[in-house]
């Protein structure tokens, strides 16, 4: 009984990071969400391509543009997130060897956690721009159908937002 009363502050411990795994994982479900629905619709407007007349072929090709950069931001946001959650399953294991073995970790916990967050906020920076280029995408889109000069994105230099 004494060795299960000792495990107890050690997993106390190791529970900030599993709440932050935990966290990881609802953010990389959204984000694997994100990046399915860019690439069922960078299919859809390829496929339109080759039937297209030349001025609507000129705006499916800005549309792919906008879907690749995109699906390279998304990318980037799944990778800092699985990073992370890589980073904090270190943590854990570095909690319970420092534990187990009377290890001093404590600088190395520390920077396995402050890696962690670092690459969780790398992660949604750029769930964040994603959300901001879609938004400006939709914007052309609601534009063209209204008939309308595209607009600047409302982040370019020297633009200002549409009302």
């Amino acid at each position: 009984m004494d060795s299960l009363s000792s495990l107890l502050p050690i997993i106390q411990f190791a529970i900030t990071p599993v709440i932050l795994i935990s966290g990881m994982g609802a953010l990389m479900i959204t984000l694997t969400n994100r990046m399915a629905r860019i690439v069922d619709r960078t299919r859809e407007l390829a496929e339109k391509i080759p039937d297209s007349d030349p001025d609507e072929r000129s705006h499916l090709e800005d549309q792919l543009a906008i879907m690749w950069r995109r699906t390279l931001m998304i990318r980037r946001a799944v990778t800092a997130n699985g990073l992370s959650m890589l980073v904090s399953c270190l943590m854990i294991v570095a909690l319970f060897a420092a534990a187990m073995f009377d290890w001093n970790m404590r600088l190395v916990v520390l920077l396995l956690f402050g890696a962690s967050i670092v690459l969780l906020t790398a992660s949604l920076v750029d769930f964040l721009r994603d959300i901001f280029i879609s938004l400006h995408a939709l914007k052309l889109q609601v534009d063209r159908a209204r008939q309308k000069p595209a607009t600047r994105a409302p982040w370019a230099m020297g633009g200002k937002p549409d009302a």
